[in-house]
């Protein structure tokens, strides 16, 4: 159902809006780290391992997906909210031929290339080909993750978080079942695993296109629409670009981390891949939110309301903060308990590894959660360059920061560098937005009687 998120009390709208979103999360991390608990439990260290080692690398073909949903949600948000409905149909075709061409090089690039960059990370040879074979596939199933991320965007800043929940629920409990079918009972080990994504994804990408098709054409304009706009295309990188850039940095700066706890050997792959999985829950979940917070601003931008902007940040914040306290929680006093789904017991030195790291990272979860509602407020109002900064900043910071503290403190000083970026770059968009550089230059401040 569509929803204008520019109309009723803002808490309230924005709320009903996000929690969606926020369940489609659970959904989604939960057949993600379903992929290394099953590796783990059935298939051994090593699967788990392995399932690790390549995931930094399958995060930048996420990273490209997760830029364009931003970038064309942005646009077509605005373009919602100025209840320009012709030129929004444009930006739809657009995104969709574009993306599709994009996903299509980008599959065959990392179908060539997958190997070459299991390498450039250091992987141990133990688990190099399982790793490799996860890769391959997973990018195998790329055109689909990718489309099934763009008609999610467009869903959203339609105002629309329940129709991409319903499909994800689908397929991340078909995702669930794939797994425990191939791994544990016909024993396909990494490759299992790597299916069964490949398929539930595929499911959930026709579905979803499908729904957009019919959802499309229920929306009334007059005279024809263009299906390909260069001027649109460029609207939209202007916003995708650097949002891609953004995400695409993160996970260039997770192979290097990546590459760095390499050389620790399997043991610490292990447990550092079941706490990454853990913490990326957590971090997702922020970001979503900040994601929603991009879309409620960008359609009261495009309405000249930005009164309820503010009112959106300050809702996204208490939102964020009451699902962060079960974050830290869960993380800081029962890590043990955590880890030990992905793993048995007697894997100790794993266990010991992701122990660590959720707890060294868990209390700075309330810092990150202001750094990506300030962003929120910044990407939706589309002030890529404060965005920018404040995120290239932290990444800069972990990856300089985890190899200088390896050398005094080991695979525990990697794990300190995240707080620290964290809490620096936070400030930086807290000020951004705080300095009100998100607001346009010339608009109608609306008292939002609606409030």
């Amino acid at each position: 159902m569509i929803k204008d998120l520019t109309k009723g009390k803002a808490e309230s709208v924005l709320w009903r809006f996000s929690i969606p979103m926020f369940i489609s999360v659970i959904f989604q991390q939960l057949y993600n780290m379903a992929d290394s608990v099953i590796a783990g439990k059935f298939a051994g260290e090593d699967a788990l391992a392995a399932v690790g080692a390549s995931y930094p690398i399958t995060m930048i073909f996420m990273a490209i997906a997760v830029g364009s949903n931003i970038g064309c949600s942005v646009i077509i948000s605005q373009l919602f909210g100025a209840k320009k409905y012709k030129e929004m149909k444009t930006a739809v075709s657009t995104t969709l031929i574009s993306s599709c061409m994009l996903s299509i090089v980008l599959t065959i690039a990392g179908l060539v290339g997958s190997r070459a960059l299991m390498s450039m990370i250091h992987t141990p040879d133990n688990i190099f080909a399982d790793g490799a074979l996860y890769l391959r596939i997973y990018i195998g199933g790329f055109f689909f993750l990718f489309m099934y991320n763009i008609a999610t965007g467009i869903f959203t800043s339609l105002g629309d978080s329940k129709t991409p929940l319903y499909f994800l629920i689908g397929s991340s409990l078909g995702n669930i079942v794939l797994d425990l079918i191939f791994v544990a009972q016909f024993h396909w080990g990494v490759a299992g695993v790597a299916w069964a994504t490949f398929i539930a994804q595929g499911i959930a990408c026709l579905l979803a296109l499908c729904a957009l098709f019919l959802r499309m054409k229920k929306i009334q304009t007059e005279g024809s629409v263009r299906r390909f706009s260069k001027q649109m295309l460029v609207k939209i990188c202007a916003i995708a670009i650097p949002s891609i850039l953004q995400q695409s940095f993160i996970s260039i700066g997770n192979i290097f981390i990546q590459s760095l706890v390499n050389g620790y050997g399997s043991s610490v792959i292990a447990g550092y891949s079941a706490a990454i999985k853990l913490n990326t829950f957590a971090i997702t979940s922020f970001t979503t939110l900040g994601n929603g917070l991009s879309n409620f601003t960008a359609q009261n931008v495009g309405a000249g309301k930005i009164e309820r902007v503010k009112k959106g940040f300050q809702a996204s914040m208490k939102l964020a903060l009451t699902i962060a306290v079960p974050f830290f929680i869960l993380f800081f006093i029962f890590s043990s308990y955590m880890i030990l789904m992905f793993m048995p017991e007697d894997s100790t030195a794993a266990l010991a590894t992701g122990k660590t790291f959720l707890r060294i990272v868990s209390p700075f979860y309330f810092a990150v959660l202001v750094k990506l509602m300030a962003d929120g407020v910044l990407r939706g109002a589309g002030v890529m360059k404060a965005f920018m900064l404040a995120t290239f900043t932290d990444l800069i910071l972990r990856v300089i920061l985890s190899y200088v503290l390896a050398a005094p403190f080991g695979s525990d000083g990697i794990w300190m560098s995240w707080p620290i970026g964290w809490t620096i770059s936070m400030a930086m968009s807290l000020y951004f937005y705080l300095k009100g550089i998100w607001k346009p230059k010339e608009v109608q401040t609306d008292a939002d009687l609606d409030d």
